[in-house]
Protein backbone atom coordinates (compact mmCIF):
# COMPACT_ATOMS: atom_id res chain seq x y z
CA UNK A 1 0.00 0.00 0.00
CA UNK A 2 1.76 3.46 -1.16
CA UNK A 3 1.94 5.63 1.75
CA UNK A 4 4.10 8.66 2.48
CA UNK A 5 6.46 9.80 4.98
CA UNK A 6 3.48 11.58 6.21
CA UNK A 7 1.53 8.91 7.37
CA UNK A 8 2.23 8.17 10.72
CA UNK A 9 0.62 5.38 12.41
CA UNK A 10 0.11 5.65 15.99
CA UNK A 11 -2.52 3.32 17.55
CA UNK A 12 -2.90 4.15 21.01
CA UNK A 13 -6.55 3.37 22.23
CA UNK A 14 -6.60 -0.16 22.28
CA UNK A 15 -3.95 0.11 25.00
CA UNK A 16 -6.52 1.15 27.28
CA UNK A 17 -7.67 -2.31 27.30
CA UNK A 18 -10.96 -4.17 27.23
CA UNK A 19 -13.13 -2.13 29.42
CA UNK A 20 -12.84 0.78 27.13
CA UNK A 21 -14.03 -0.81 23.69
CA UNK A 22 -15.03 -4.25 22.23
CA UNK A 23 -13.39 -5.99 19.06
CA UNK A 24 -15.68 -6.06 16.26
CA UNK A 25 -15.83 -7.15 12.61
CA UNK A 26 -17.12 -4.62 9.97
CA UNK A 27 -19.89 -5.16 7.64
CA UNK A 28 -19.83 -7.29 4.69
CA UNK A 29 -21.37 -5.03 1.99
CA UNK A 30 -23.07 -6.19 -1.69
CA UNK A 31 -21.00 -3.41 -3.18
CA UNK A 32 -18.77 -0.74 -2.83
CA UNK A 33 -19.15 2.97 -5.01
CA UNK A 34 -17.51 5.58 -3.51
CA UNK A 35 -19.19 8.62 -3.46
CA UNK A 36 -16.70 10.73 -1.80
CA UNK A 37 -12.46 10.79 -1.22
CA UNK A 38 -11.17 13.72 0.69
CA UNK A 39 -8.17 13.65 -1.10
CA UNK A 40 -7.05 17.01 0.27
CA UNK A 41 -6.96 15.65 4.27
CA UNK A 42 -5.12 12.21 3.04
CA UNK A 43 -2.68 13.96 1.45
CA UNK A 44 -1.87 15.65 4.44
CA UNK A 45 -1.31 12.42 6.28
CA UNK A 46 0.40 10.27 3.97
CA UNK A 47 -2.86 8.63 2.84
CA UNK A 48 -3.11 10.67 -1.08
CA UNK A 49 -1.40 8.22 -3.00
CA UNK A 50 -3.55 5.25 -2.31
CA UNK A 51 -5.18 3.76 -5.17
CA UNK A 52 -8.87 3.35 -6.12
CA UNK A 53 -8.42 -0.44 -5.13
CA UNK A 54 -6.76 0.15 -1.89
CA UNK A 55 -8.76 3.00 -0.96
CA UNK A 56 -11.87 0.71 -0.80
CA UNK A 57 -9.87 -2.21 0.94
CA UNK A 58 -9.32 0.16 3.77
CA UNK A 59 -12.37 2.43 3.78
CA UNK A 60 -15.32 -0.24 2.94
CA UNK A 61 -13.66 -3.53 3.52
CA UNK A 62 -11.72 -2.22 6.23
CA UNK A 63 -8.75 -4.06 5.97
CA UNK A 64 -6.06 -2.96 8.71
CA UNK A 65 -4.13 -0.24 8.01
CA UNK A 66 -0.36 -1.16 7.96
CA UNK A 67 1.42 -0.48 11.62
CA UNK A 68 -2.37 0.59 12.53
CA UNK A 69 -4.97 -0.72 14.78
CA UNK A 70 -5.09 -4.57 14.16
CA UNK A 71 -8.71 -4.93 14.34
CA UNK A 72 -11.62 -2.29 14.93
CA UNK A 73 -12.68 -0.97 17.96
CA UNK A 74 -16.72 -0.45 19.17
CA UNK A 75 -15.88 2.10 21.68
CA UNK A 76 -17.74 2.07 25.31
CA UNK A 77 -19.48 4.97 26.47
CA UNK A 78 -22.97 5.83 28.21
CA UNK A 79 -24.37 9.83 27.91
CA UNK A 80 -27.79 11.84 28.71
CA UNK A 81 -30.37 11.54 25.60
CA UNK A 82 -32.11 15.14 25.97
CA UNK A 83 -31.39 14.85 29.56
CA UNK A 84 -32.24 11.35 30.36
CA UNK A 85 -29.43 8.96 30.97
CA UNK A 86 -29.05 5.93 29.17
CA UNK A 87 -26.29 3.41 30.28
CA UNK A 88 -27.22 1.54 26.99
CA UNK A 89 -25.43 3.34 24.50
CA UNK A 90 -21.74 2.80 22.81
CA UNK A 91 -20.69 2.41 19.12
CA UNK A 92 -23.85 0.86 17.62
CA UNK A 93 -23.27 1.51 13.94
CA UNK A 94 -19.48 2.52 13.94
CA UNK A 95 -16.22 1.86 14.95
CA UNK A 96 -12.30 2.84 15.61
CA UNK A 97 -10.62 1.90 12.77
CA UNK A 98 -7.26 3.59 12.96
CA UNK A 99 -5.03 6.72 14.70
CA UNK A 100 -2.34 8.41 12.94
CA UNK A 101 -0.16 11.47 13.99
CA UNK A 102 -0.90 14.93 12.08
CA UNK A 103 1.91 17.54 11.21
CA UNK A 104 1.71 18.91 14.98
CA UNK A 105 1.94 15.14 16.87
CA UNK A 106 -1.78 15.66 17.38
CA UNK A 107 -3.30 12.18 17.37
CA UNK A 108 -6.24 11.72 15.15
CA UNK A 109 -9.25 9.07 14.89
CA UNK A 110 -10.23 7.37 11.75
CA UNK A 111 -13.78 5.93 12.24
CA UNK A 112 -16.91 5.02 10.73
CA UNK A 113 -20.15 5.26 10.52
CA UNK A 114 -22.51 2.61 8.97
CA UNK A 115 -20.24 0.00 9.37
CA UNK A 116 -21.86 -2.85 10.58
CA UNK A 117 -23.66 -4.04 13.90
CA UNK A 118 -21.96 -3.76 17.28
CA UNK A 119 -22.56 -5.08 21.11
CA UNK A 120 -24.38 -1.59 21.45
CA UNK A 121 -26.83 -1.57 18.10
CA UNK A 122 -29.58 -2.13 20.65
CA UNK A 123 -31.69 -4.04 17.65
CA UNK A 124 -30.62 -1.27 14.97
CA UNK A 125 -29.14 -2.79 11.59
CA UNK A 126 -25.74 -0.90 12.57
CA UNK A 127 -26.03 0.86 8.51
CA UNK A 128 -26.15 4.59 7.36
CA UNK A 129 -28.59 5.75 4.60
CA UNK A 130 -27.22 7.47 1.63
CA UNK A 131 -28.80 10.09 2.13
CA UNK A 132 -27.50 10.58 5.70
CA UNK A 133 -23.69 10.37 4.13
CA UNK A 134 -24.82 13.02 1.50
CA UNK A 135 -25.54 15.43 4.57
CA UNK A 136 -23.12 14.38 6.30
CA UNK A 137 -19.94 15.85 3.81
CA UNK A 138 -22.50 18.44 3.53
CA UNK A 139 -22.71 19.87 6.91
CA UNK A 140 -18.73 19.51 7.57
CA UNK A 141 -17.20 20.82 4.33
CA UNK A 142 -19.61 23.61 5.15
CA UNK A 143 -18.31 23.92 8.87
CA UNK A 144 -14.76 23.71 8.12
CA UNK A 145 -15.29 26.47 5.89
CA UNK A 146 -16.80 28.41 7.51
CA UNK A 147 -14.32 28.15 10.67
CA UNK A 148 -16.26 25.50 13.11
CA UNK A 149 -13.69 23.20 14.61
CA UNK A 150 -15.13 20.05 13.09
CA UNK A 151 -14.35 16.60 12.14
CA UNK A 152 -13.56 16.06 8.46
CA UNK A 153 -15.96 13.46 6.27
CA UNK A 154 -13.16 11.30 5.03
CA UNK A 155 -14.81 8.55 2.70
CA UNK A 156 -18.27 7.89 1.14
CA UNK A 157 -19.09 4.13 -0.61
CA UNK A 158 -22.53 3.27 -1.74
CA UNK A 159 -23.12 0.19 -0.38
CA UNK A 160 -25.69 -1.52 -2.08
CA UNK A 161 -28.28 -2.64 0.55
CA UNK A 162 -32.09 -0.91 0.88
CA UNK A 163 -32.67 0.37 4.29
CA UNK A 164 -35.93 1.02 6.11
CA UNK A 165 -36.31 4.02 8.21
CA UNK A 166 -39.05 5.93 9.52
CA UNK A 167 -37.75 9.48 8.56
CA UNK A 168 -37.47 9.10 5.11
CA UNK A 169 -38.95 7.61 2.24
CA UNK A 170 -38.29 3.36 2.53
CA UNK A 171 -36.97 1.41 1.04
CA UNK A 172 -33.56 3.90 0.74
CA UNK A 173 -29.92 3.68 -0.53
CA UNK A 174 -27.45 3.05 2.01
CA UNK A 175 -23.73 4.01 2.81
CA UNK A 176 -20.27 3.60 5.08
CA UNK A 177 -18.77 6.48 5.85
CA UNK A 178 -15.27 7.33 7.58
CA UNK A 179 -14.38 11.08 9.23
CA UNK A 180 -11.20 12.51 10.49
CA UNK A 181 -11.07 13.92 14.01
CA UNK A 182 -9.07 14.96 16.36
CA UNK A 183 -11.14 12.62 19.59
CA UNK A 184 -13.67 10.30 19.52
CA UNK A 185 -13.48 10.11 24.05
CA UNK A 186 -16.32 12.02 24.63
CA UNK A 187 -18.18 13.37 28.08
CA UNK A 188 -20.27 9.87 28.28
CA UNK A 189 -17.15 8.22 28.07
CA UNK A 190 -16.03 9.03 31.32
CA UNK A 191 -19.99 9.12 32.51
CA UNK A 192 -19.89 5.48 31.88
CA UNK A 193 -17.20 4.96 34.39
CA UNK A 194 -18.29 7.34 36.53
CA UNK A 195 -21.82 5.29 36.56
CA UNK A 196 -19.97 2.32 37.35
CA UNK A 197 -18.16 3.52 40.25
CA UNK A 198 -15.23 2.74 38.10
CA UNK A 199 -12.16 4.78 39.70
CA UNK A 200 -9.54 2.93 38.22
CA UNK A 201 -11.44 2.98 34.45
CA UNK A 202 -12.03 6.82 35.52
CA UNK A 203 -8.49 7.71 35.77
CA UNK A 204 -6.81 5.64 33.54
CA UNK A 205 -9.09 7.60 30.29
CA UNK A 206 -8.44 11.21 32.42
CA UNK A 207 -4.73 9.78 31.97
CA UNK A 208 -4.83 9.21 28.11
CA UNK A 209 -6.85 11.95 27.46
CA UNK A 210 -4.42 14.68 29.26
CA UNK A 211 -1.18 12.70 27.55
CA UNK A 212 -2.71 12.61 23.98
CA UNK A 213 -5.14 15.62 23.66
CA UNK A 214 -3.95 18.03 26.64
CA UNK A 215 -0.26 17.30 27.41
CA UNK A 216 0.58 20.73 28.44
CA UNK A 217 -0.84 19.14 31.64
CA UNK A 218 1.10 16.12 32.21
CA UNK A 219 3.35 17.57 34.82
CA UNK A 220 -0.27 17.60 36.99
CA UNK A 221 -0.47 13.77 37.37
CA UNK A 222 -3.27 12.81 40.16
CA UNK A 223 -4.53 16.76 40.02
CA UNK A 224 -4.92 16.96 36.36
CA UNK A 225 -8.87 16.71 36.64
CA UNK A 226 -9.51 20.38 37.67
CA UNK A 227 -7.45 22.08 34.99
CA UNK A 228 -8.02 19.18 32.40
CA UNK A 229 -11.96 20.13 33.33
CA UNK A 230 -11.04 23.85 32.54
CA UNK A 231 -9.27 23.01 29.28
CA UNK A 232 -12.52 21.04 27.98
CA UNK A 233 -14.71 23.72 29.06
CA UNK A 234 -12.70 26.71 27.26
CA UNK A 235 -12.23 24.42 23.76
CA UNK A 236 -16.14 23.57 23.82
CA UNK A 237 -17.24 27.20 24.63
CA UNK A 238 -15.09 28.12 21.31
CA UNK A 239 -16.84 25.31 19.52
CA UNK A 240 -20.46 26.80 20.75
CA UNK A 241 -19.35 30.35 19.68
CA UNK A 242 -18.43 29.44 15.98
CA UNK A 243 -21.83 27.11 15.91
CA UNK A 244 -23.62 30.37 16.59
CA UNK A 245 -21.85 32.82 14.33
CA UNK A 246 -21.93 30.08 11.62
CA UNK A 247 -25.96 29.83 12.10
CA UNK A 248 -25.38 26.35 13.03
CA UNK A 249 -28.18 24.30 14.72
CA UNK A 250 -26.73 20.52 15.69
CA UNK A 251 -29.62 19.21 16.51
CA UNK A 252 -28.64 16.73 19.12
CA UNK A 253 -26.94 18.00 21.76
CA UNK A 254 -26.64 14.85 23.97
CA UNK A 255 -23.47 14.36 25.87
CA UNK A 256 -22.24 11.33 24.17
CA UNK A 257 -21.99 13.88 20.80
CA UNK A 258 -19.84 16.18 22.37
CA UNK A 259 -16.07 15.14 22.81
CA UNK A 260 -13.14 16.48 24.83
CA UNK A 261 -10.62 18.29 22.10
CA UNK A 262 -14.12 20.62 21.47
CA UNK A 263 -14.71 19.69 17.72
CA UNK A 264 -17.75 19.04 16.17
CA UNK A 265 -18.67 15.53 14.75
CA UNK A 266 -21.10 13.12 14.15
CA UNK A 267 -24.19 14.68 12.21
CA UNK A 268 -27.83 13.74 12.54
CA UNK A 269 -30.81 16.33 12.42
CA UNK A 270 -28.69 19.47 11.71
CA UNK A 271 -29.70 22.41 9.64
CA UNK A 272 -28.24 25.93 9.39
CA UNK A 273 -30.58 28.87 9.97
CA UNK A 274 -32.55 31.18 7.23
CA UNK A 275 -33.10 33.80 9.26
CA UNK A 276 -31.76 34.78 13.12
CA UNK A 277 -34.40 32.81 15.11
CA UNK A 278 -33.43 31.74 18.69
CA UNK A 279 -36.64 29.05 18.51
CA UNK A 280 -35.48 27.44 15.26
CA UNK A 281 -35.04 23.68 15.70
CA UNK A 282 -33.46 21.18 13.69
CA UNK A 283 -34.72 17.58 14.92
CA UNK A 284 -38.23 17.00 14.10
CA UNK A 285 -38.39 15.39 17.43
CA UNK A 286 -37.44 18.13 19.81
CA UNK A 287 -41.04 19.52 20.24
CA UNK A 288 -39.66 21.28 23.43
CA UNK A 289 -36.94 23.47 21.90
CA UNK A 290 -34.57 21.76 24.50
CA UNK A 291 -31.65 22.17 21.63
CA UNK A 292 -33.16 24.96 19.45
CA UNK A 293 -30.26 27.52 17.76
CA UNK A 294 -30.81 30.23 20.71
CA UNK A 295 -30.71 27.20 23.77
CA UNK A 296 -27.44 25.48 22.01
CA UNK A 297 -25.04 27.48 24.63
CA UNK A 298 -26.97 26.52 27.59
CA UNK A 299 -27.22 22.59 26.54
CA UNK A 300 -23.20 22.00 25.96
CA UNK A 301 -23.13 24.13 29.65
CA UNK A 302 -25.33 21.57 31.13
CA UNK A 303 -23.35 18.85 29.44
CA UNK A 304 -20.13 20.22 30.72
CA UNK A 305 -21.90 19.89 34.16
CA UNK A 306 -21.97 16.55 33.48
CA UNK A 307 -18.71 15.84 33.06
CA UNK A 308 -17.79 17.36 36.01
CA UNK A 309 -19.77 15.41 37.85
CA UNK A 310 -18.48 12.65 36.32
CA UNK A 311 -14.46 13.55 36.75
CA UNK A 312 -15.30 14.69 40.47
CA UNK A 313 -14.26 11.33 41.97
CA UNK A 314 -11.01 11.46 41.03
CA UNK A 315 -10.57 15.20 40.88
CA UNK A 316 -8.42 14.92 44.75
CA UNK A 317 -10.27 17.99 46.43
CA UNK A 318 -13.93 19.77 46.11
CA UNK A 319 -16.61 18.73 43.80
CA UNK A 320 -15.91 20.13 40.06
CA UNK A 321 -18.18 22.72 38.79
CA UNK A 322 -18.46 24.52 35.39
CA UNK A 323 -19.01 27.75 37.18
CA UNK A 324 -19.24 31.23 35.51
CA UNK A 325 -15.99 29.85 33.43
CA UNK A 326 -18.18 28.50 30.25
CA UNK A 327 -20.61 31.72 30.21
CA UNK A 328 -17.52 33.82 30.66
CA UNK A 329 -15.59 31.66 27.80
CA UNK A 330 -18.38 31.38 24.90
CA UNK A 331 -19.13 34.91 25.46
CA UNK A 332 -15.85 36.17 24.74
CA UNK A 333 -15.62 33.64 22.25
CA UNK A 334 -18.72 34.44 20.50
CA UNK A 335 -17.92 38.25 20.47
CA UNK A 336 -14.39 36.83 18.56
CA UNK A 337 -16.37 35.02 16.20
CA UNK A 338 -18.92 37.55 15.01
CA UNK A 339 -15.83 39.92 13.98
CA UNK A 340 -14.43 37.48 12.47
CA UNK A 341 -16.91 36.40 10.31
CA UNK A 342 -17.77 40.11 9.50
CA UNK A 343 -13.45 39.94 8.24
CA UNK A 344 -12.98 43.07 10.51
CA UNK A 345 -10.33 44.35 12.62
CA UNK A 346 -11.45 43.80 16.65
CA UNK A 347 -11.59 47.19 18.24
CA UNK A 348 -11.45 45.95 21.86
CA UNK A 349 -13.48 43.74 23.72
CA UNK A 350 -16.15 46.05 24.83
CA UNK A 351 -16.28 47.48 21.00
CA UNK A 352 -16.55 43.57 19.59
CA UNK A 353 -19.31 43.12 22.39
CA UNK A 354 -21.52 45.91 21.05
CA UNK A 355 -21.15 45.06 17.78
CA UNK A 356 -22.70 41.76 17.82
CA UNK A 357 -25.53 42.96 19.59
CA UNK A 358 -25.77 45.51 17.19
CA UNK A 359 -25.75 42.39 14.70
CA UNK A 360 -27.95 39.98 16.27
CA UNK A 361 -30.65 42.75 17.40
CA UNK A 362 -30.69 44.04 13.06
CA UNK A 363 -30.80 40.79 12.88
CA UNK A 364 -33.63 39.50 14.65
CA UNK A 365 -35.69 42.42 13.69
CA UNK A 366 -35.17 42.42 10.30
CA UNK A 367 -35.06 38.70 9.43
CA UNK A 368 -32.85 39.30 6.94
CA UNK A 369 -31.31 36.26 5.69
CA UNK A 370 -28.02 35.20 7.80
CA UNK A 371 -25.53 34.15 5.41
CA UNK A 372 -27.00 36.80 3.46
CA UNK A 373 -26.32 39.27 5.84
CA UNK A 374 -22.44 37.88 6.15
CA UNK A 375 -21.96 37.93 2.58
CA UNK A 376 -23.42 41.63 2.13
CA UNK A 377 -21.14 43.15 5.14
CA UNK A 378 -17.94 41.14 5.20
CA UNK A 379 -15.15 43.98 5.32
CA UNK A 380 -17.36 46.21 7.65
CA UNK A 381 -16.88 49.55 6.24
CA UNK A 382 -15.16 48.47 3.06
CA UNK A 383 -18.07 46.50 1.75
CA UNK A 384 -20.51 49.59 1.81
CA UNK A 385 -20.67 49.78 -1.86
CA UNK A 386 -21.31 45.72 -1.74
CA UNK A 387 -24.01 46.42 1.07
CA UNK A 388 -25.92 48.48 -1.64
CA UNK A 389 -25.92 46.15 -4.24
CA UNK A 390 -27.87 43.85 -2.45
CA UNK A 391 -31.19 42.78 -2.38
CA UNK A 392 -31.82 44.16 1.33
CA UNK A 393 -30.01 47.84 0.52
CA UNK A 394 -33.13 49.49 1.52
CA UNK A 395 -33.24 47.76 4.76
CA UNK A 396 -29.53 48.76 5.27
CA UNK A 397 -30.20 52.34 4.83
CA UNK A 398 -33.53 52.53 7.05
CA UNK A 399 -33.83 53.67 10.62
CA UNK A 400 -33.71 50.29 11.80
CA UNK A 401 -30.25 49.79 10.49
CA UNK A 402 -28.85 52.88 12.41
CA UNK A 403 -26.80 51.30 15.25
CA UNK A 404 -25.32 48.14 13.25
CA UNK A 405 -24.17 50.05 9.97
CA UNK A 406 -23.20 52.79 12.15
CA UNK A 407 -21.08 49.99 13.99
CA UNK A 408 -19.76 48.03 10.52
CA UNK A 409 -18.81 51.25 9.25
CA UNK A 410 -15.93 52.24 11.42
CA UNK A 411 -14.82 48.69 11.20
CA UNK A 412 -12.08 48.07 8.65
CA UNK A 413 -11.40 44.77 7.00
CA UNK A 414 -8.49 42.46 8.69
CA UNK A 415 -7.68 41.83 5.22
CA UNK A 416 -8.35 44.14 2.07
CA UNK A 417 -7.29 42.02 -0.73
CA UNK A 418 -10.01 39.35 0.32
CA UNK A 419 -12.60 41.74 -1.19
CA UNK A 420 -11.46 41.47 -4.63
CA UNK A 421 -11.56 37.84 -4.53
CA UNK A 422 -14.56 36.50 -7.49
CA UNK A 423 -16.77 35.15 -4.27
CA UNK A 424 -17.66 38.96 -3.24
CA UNK A 425 -18.18 40.00 -7.15
CA UNK A 426 -21.30 37.34 -7.00
CA UNK A 427 -24.44 38.01 -6.23
CA UNK A 428 -25.55 35.90 -3.45
CA UNK A 429 -23.82 34.15 -0.81
CA UNK A 430 -23.45 30.21 -0.59
CA UNK A 431 -25.71 28.61 1.53
CA UNK A 432 -27.29 25.10 3.16
CA UNK A 433 -30.27 25.50 3.70
CA UNK A 434 -32.91 23.00 4.17
CA UNK A 435 -34.27 23.24 0.70
CA UNK A 436 -30.22 23.31 -1.13
CA UNK A 437 -30.20 20.43 0.85
CA UNK A 438 -32.86 18.69 -0.10
CA UNK A 439 -32.23 19.60 -3.71
CA UNK A 440 -28.39 17.78 -3.79
CA UNK A 441 -30.70 14.73 -2.56
CA UNK A 442 -33.48 14.65 -4.97
CA UNK A 443 -31.37 14.60 -7.75
CA UNK A 444 -29.51 11.93 -6.47
CA UNK A 445 -32.50 9.80 -5.76
CA UNK A 446 -34.43 10.42 -8.64
CA UNK A 447 -32.04 10.77 -11.34
CA UNK A 448 -28.45 8.95 -9.55
CA UNK A 449 -27.12 12.73 -10.47
CA UNK A 450 -24.35 13.88 -8.51
CA UNK A 451 -23.27 16.90 -10.44
CA UNK A 452 -25.36 19.28 -7.95
CA UNK A 453 -22.80 17.82 -4.57
CA UNK A 454 -20.44 18.54 -6.68
CA UNK A 455 -21.34 21.57 -8.15
CA UNK A 456 -22.04 22.62 -4.13
CA UNK A 457 -18.54 21.33 -2.84
CA UNK A 458 -16.84 23.90 -5.49
CA UNK A 459 -18.89 26.61 -4.53
CA UNK A 460 -17.97 25.91 -0.60
CA UNK A 461 -14.23 25.49 -1.91
CA UNK A 462 -14.61 28.89 -3.02
CA UNK A 463 -16.18 30.79 -0.57
CA UNK A 464 -13.68 29.05 1.62
CA UNK A 465 -10.67 30.38 -0.36
CA UNK A 466 -12.73 33.87 0.15
CA UNK A 467 -12.51 34.02 3.84
CA UNK A 468 -9.05 32.35 4.15
CA UNK A 469 -10.26 29.40 5.81
CA UNK A 470 -7.47 27.15 4.07
CA UNK A 471 -9.93 24.91 2.69
CA UNK A 472 -9.33 25.87 -1.10
CA UNK A 473 -8.23 23.20 -3.29
CA UNK A 474 -8.97 19.36 -3.88
CA UNK A 475 -11.52 19.14 -0.31
CA UNK A 476 -13.00 16.19 -1.89
CA UNK A 477 -14.39 14.96 -5.22
CA UNK A 478 -18.08 13.67 -4.93
CA UNK A 479 -18.32 10.62 -7.88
Amino acid sequence: MPVTSRYRPAPRFDALGATFADVVEPARFPTRILRFRNQRWAERVGLGELTPTEWEAAFARFEPLAGNLRAPLALRYHGHQFQVYNPQLGDGRGFLYAQLLDDHDRLLDLATKGSGQTPWSRGGDGRLTLKGGVREILATEMLEALGVPTSKTWSLFETGERLHRGDEPSPTRSSVLVRLGHSHVRFGSFQRHAHHRDRDSLRALLDFSVLHYAPELCHLGEHAARTFLKTVVARTAHLCATWMAAGFVHGVLNSDNLNVTGESFDYGPWRFLPVFDPTFTAAYFDHAGLYAYGSQPAAVRWNLEHLALALTPISSGEPLRVGAEFDDGFEAALDRAIVRRLGVRSRGPLADRLLRGTVFRFLFDTKIGFERFFFDWYGGASSAARARRSPHAAAYAGAAALAVVGDLMVHQPVDPARLDHPYFAGDAPCTMLVDDVEAIWAAIAVRDDWRPLEDKLVQIRVMADALGSGQAGQAGQAG
